[in-house]
């Protein structure tokens, strides 16, 4: 069970082949039959978000203000101070930069409370260059207050965090990442709340927390320390603003080797907030953060980019390897 929904396990195992952005239109079609007040607003992305289908069944639950990434924030705004649960999407860089003022003075200041949902967040769009990419959404929106972040780690955690948002006391930006055939990495229901990392696994040598599609390369990573024999701990930290300063301390307890991946710049997104919550205790724990360099670099394949990067399995293993 999903708060009011329960999604069928064959459409989250079809919908994972899909990957986030293809799933969140889907599930906005379960979701909109439990939520009467729910409203989803576009800025000319029905189809890249998956949400044709519910363009065209549910049409007067659909808003489409075209390429106008500020107005969109203005509209829902709007809308929400009226009583309804609204929703927003393009693609990240859209979402969050091109609007950063409006999201500032209506969502933060203002306190409206929208779910904006960026697509294809990282480097996913690396072929349409660093235009389309998305490396510094995090960072710009902790600064706002009044703003929750969550980076979801599969498609099953796509929807919780839909539904959790919609629920929120405040606006919640969601960061989907990666492309289709998104390995699923809860084969099973789980509870999800806004704020609280969940440990995946526990291990004595060394503490990986990852965050979106860094949680699968890091459960990858902990299978090649095994044959190292070194054990690893995996927290997927899903909510990174708020962030779960409890399991972070925890882990700092332990006094062993602590690693933090993810898919954006190494600058103020997950490495260093985890960095500020450690900067508040004595601790002689070694903080290895990995995350994309603060550079735009040339345009290429997911694939090519994440390697130049050094966000590989082999890359950051070996990396470790050296620190353990």
């Amino acid at each position: 069970m999903i708060g009011k929904i329960k999604f069928n396990e064959k459409k989250i195992k079809l919908w994972s082949q899909l990957g986030q952005r293809a799933a969140f239109g889907l599930a906005c079609l379960e979701i909109e039959k439990k939520y009467p007040e729910l409203l989803i607003l576009t800025s000319d992305v029905s189809t890249s978000a998956g949400l044709d289908r519910f363009r065209k069944q549910v049409p007067a639950k659909f808003v489409e203000v075209g390429i106008s990434e500020q107005n969109l924030i203005g509209v829902a705004s709007g809308l929400a101070s009226e009583g309804f649960k609204v929703i927003t999407t393009t693609f990240s860089p859209f979402q969050t930069l091109r609007c950063c003022e409006q999201i500032k003075v209506n969502l933060g200041y203002m306190k409206h409370k929208v779910c904006m949902v960026g697509l294809a967040s990282g480097v996913v769009l690396g072929n349409l260059g660093y235009t389309h990419c998305s490396i510094e959404d995090i960072a710009v929106l902790r600064s706002i207050p009044n703003i929750t972040i969550i980076s979801p780690a599969d498609v099953r955690e796509t929807i919780k965090s839909l539904e959790a948002a919609l629920n929120h006391h405040q606006s919640v930006y969601i960061r989907l990442t990666g492309g289709s055939n998104n390995s699923l990495i809860y084969e099973k229901d789980y509870k999800f709340k806004i704020g609280k990392a969940i440990s995946l696994q526990k291990g004595k040598d060394l503490t990986i927390f990852a965050t979106g599609m860094m949680v699968k390369i890091a459960k990858e990573i902990s299978l090649e320390l095994q044959k190292n024999k070194i054990k690893t701990s995996i927290i997927n930290i899903h909510t990174i603003k708020p962030i779960d300063k409890k399991m972070i301390l925890k882990a700092a307890d332990k006094k062993k080797l602590m690693v933090s991946i993810e898919e954006h710049n190494k600058f103020g997104g997950l490495g260093t907030a985890i960095s500020e919550v450690l900067s508040e205790m004595k601790t002689k724990n070694k903080l290895l953060t990995f995350g994309l360099k603060d550079s735009y670099e040339d345009s290429g394949s997911y694939e090519y980019i994440l390697k130049k990067n050094g966000l590989t399995v082999k890359s950051i293993t070996n990396k470790i390897l050296k620190n353990i």
